[in-house]
C-alpha cells in the first residue's frame, strides 16, 4: 500500500518546481503543473514502477472567469489499481492560449474525454487524432459550459424578487 506522503516525496524530489500548490483535499492529492510539464508528470506516475497510476479516471475542463492569466484548466484524475491511491493534477491556461498537449499517446481513453472538454469548454488539445464536438452539434458557435452569459435574464418582467424570497 502507498500512501499520499509517499507519492509526494518522491514526485517533489523528482520534479522539484514544476509541481506546486500540493494539497489533500477530503484525502485526495491534489498537485498543479504548468502545461509544459504535463505529459511528463502523466508519464512519470503512469510508468511509475511502485505507484503504477496507470489508468486516467477522467479529464475535465473548468472556466473561472475572474482568475485573470489563468481563466481554464484541465484537470486530470488518476488511479492506482495496485495501491488504491488516486492523484488529481491541475493545468490552468490562460484564455488567450488555450491549447494543452493532448494524452492520447499514453492513454487511449483520453480521446472521448478530451473531445468532450474540448465540446464543452473549446479547450484544444494539441495532437488529438479528432478533435471535434461529440455531445453539441458542429454549427454551435459558443462553448456551454463557459461562464461568459448571465445566470439569469436581467429583462425578464415576470419574475417579481419578492415571490423568490429576494
Amino acid at each position: 500500500m502507498v500512501s499520499n506522503q509517499e507519492v509526494v516525496e518522491d514526485i517533489v524530489a523528482h520534479f522539484g518546481e514544476k509541481l506546486f500548490n500540493l494539497e489533500e483535499p477530503y484525502g485526495l492529492l491534489t498537485v498543479t503543473t504548468q502545461r509544459e510539464n504535463i505529459l511528463e508528470v502523466i508519464s512519470y506516475l503512469n510508468d511509475h514502477e511502485k505507484f503504477r497510476f496507470t489508468f486516467l479516471t477522467d479529464i475535465t475542463g473548468i472556466h473561472i472567469p475572474d482568475n485573470k492569466g489563468a481563466e481554464f484548466g484541465v484537470i486530470y484524475h488518476m488511479h492506482s489499481w495496485e495501491n488504491n491511491v488516486r492523484i488529481r493534477i491541475k493545468v490552468f491556461l490562460s484564455e488567450n492560449d488555450i491549447n494543452i498537449p493532448s494524452m492520447t499517446g499514453i492513454f487511449a481513453g483520453a480521446n472521448w474525454m478530451e473531445r468532450e472538454t474540448f465540446d464543452f469548454y473549446g479547450i484544444i488539445f494539441t495532437g488529438h487524432p479528432n478533435l471535434k464536438r461529440i455531445l453539441n452539434i458542429d454549427e454551435m458557435d459558443y462553448f456551454p459550459m463557459r461562464k461568459e452569459y448571465p445566470l439569469e435574464d436581467a429583462t425578464r418582467e415576470d419574475k417579481i424578487d419578492a415571490l423568490f424570497g429576494r
